[in-house]
């Protein structure tokens, strides 16, 4: 079977014909496990903040790291406005 019989499809996709914020993640997670790493960006520019944020917050549970609250703000933060610049881009 293909790596697509295994990806979530987009419901938004699906039911509207347009992209969601999503999309593209499922794609750029596993480009990243093949080791394509600006394709993995090319397919969806968030991937990196998103991962870092959640590598933050899995090493915060086991190491006290000063001023992790602000730090974890700033990851989002930043994540969202790659996500949402991501899905405005895709629109035009």
């Amino acid at each position: 079977f293909a790596t697509k019989d295994l990806m979530l499809p987009c419901l938004s996709k699906q039911l509207l014909g347009m992209d969601c914020p999503g999309c593209g993640i499922q794609r750029s997670l596993w480009l990243l496990f093949q080791g394509q790493f600006l394709a993995a960006f090319k397919m969806y520019p968030a991937i990196y903040p998103i991962l870092g944020l959640f590598a933050f917050l899995l090493l915060d549970q086991f190491y006290r790291i000063k001023y992790a609250n602000t730090i974890s703000i700033v990851l989002m933060i930043t994540s969202v406005v790659m996500i949402l610049a991501n899905f405005v881009y895709k629109l035009f």
